[in-house]
């Protein structure tokens, strides 16, 4: 496959916009009078404009993940990373990408921003990718398939064995949203990079790393999709007190999996005591840091726990979804008040 029959005409022969911090690259500036981006001169700490490359933060990533420098972007969250790869391979009012209902929200609203067609395919029982359907859905203008897996809202993990089959037979991009990676056993796709160009992934420092206000999207690609994304990408896009909580953060790694485990351990105390309230019906099986579950009437339970202080999340009007409310795990105390909530409704 060669990626540059993917990209837009318009995209191939760009030249992207050259910084003052893309131009000098000495690594020992440190000595150095900067008088070349009319910045202003008296310190403050963010009187300089950040790194157009976020080497620092890249560097963190490349030892955390294993592969090259060259091998990620970073963006202003995940949607600036998608936003990007809709502006690089899809042209507009003439391609289309498929989304894989229920799941992340963003992708139709993006292709509706850039102009794209949304064909959607509906997820099966299970919550599991229908590879025929979609497969059947894909003509000439398809440039892009999302894969959330784990998948929001249900919490569950595509089967390996469809994700492979379909970026065997997918001659575009299919971009694995791994948003919640982090909270399950499966093992990301980032090991199977190299085994399939087109495969794009795409993590978030929002969840498990806990750093949901600061923006801070990773995409992870082959050098020759990364490099289109850098070459239309604003250039200060991910600001200097982003890259500092990042550094901060991935600097202190085993704090970020001692979080991980207790969020793991709390999501199984509270999917045993959900079993044990009559009023809901299904608890679906989670990789993430949320419970899907079916209750007898989700508006009714919403508005009811809203009552008693505790705000979850109504998805009754998502396809599949039907009376579903997403339970997000939080710290103990919280799941503990949760969990009381929920046998005070039940003797209600």
């Amino acid at each position: 496959m060669n990626i540059l029959d993917l990209v837009r005409d318009n995209i191939k022969g760009i030249q992207p916009y050259s910084s003052a911090r893309d131009e000098y690259k000495d690594a020992n500036s440190e000595t150095m009078v900067f008088l070349d981006a009319n910045e202003n001169p008296y310190e403050n700490g963010v009187n300089r404009y950040p790194d157009p490359k976020q080497n620092n933060v890249k560097d963190l990533l490349a030892n955390l993940k294993g592969i090259s420098k060259s091998n990620i972007l970073l963006g202003n969250g995940s949607d600036e990373i998608l936003d990007l790869l809709f502006r690089a391979f899809c042209e507009p009012n003439n391609d289309n990408i498929i989304t894989l209902p229920p799941t992340y929200g963003m992708y139709g609203v993006l292709a509706n921003i850039n102009a794209i067609e949304n064909r959607t395919v509906l997820l099966k029982d299970g919550f599991q990718p229908n590879v025929t359907e979609i497969l059947n859905k894909v003509d000439k203008n398809t440039k892009i398939l999302f894969l959330c897996s784990p998948n929001n809202p249900s919490g569950n993990s595509f089967s390996n064995e469809m994700v492979e089959k379909l970026l065997s037979s997918f001659s575009g991009l299919v971009v694995i949203d791994e948003a919640y990676i982090d909270f399950s056993e499966q093992e990301s796709w980032l090991s199977k990079m190299e085994q399939f160009p087109n495969l794009v992934i795409s993590q978030t420092l929002s969840k498990a790393y806990g750093l949901a206000g600061i923006r801070l999207g990773v995409c992870y690609a082959s050098k020759e999709i990364i490099a289109i994304l850098n070459s239309i990408k604003p250039p200060y896009n991910v600001n200097e007190l982003t890259q500092k909580k990042a550094i901060e953060r991935l600097s202190n790694i085993d704090l970020v999996n001692k979080e991980v485990k207790e969020i793991i351990s709390n999501r199984k105390i509270l999917t045993k005591e959900l079993y044990q309230l009559s009023f809901i019906n299904k608890i679906y099986p989670s990789d993430c840091n949320f419970i899907l579950v079916k209750v007898d009437d989700a508006n009714k339970r919403y508005n009811q726990l809203i009552g008693k202080g505790i705000v979850v999340r109504n998805r009754t009007t998502q396809p599949l979804c039907e009376n579903c409310l997403r339970l997000t795990i939080g710290t103990t105390t919280e799941n503990k008040k949760l969990i009381q909530a929920l046998k005070a409704l039940e003797n209600e």
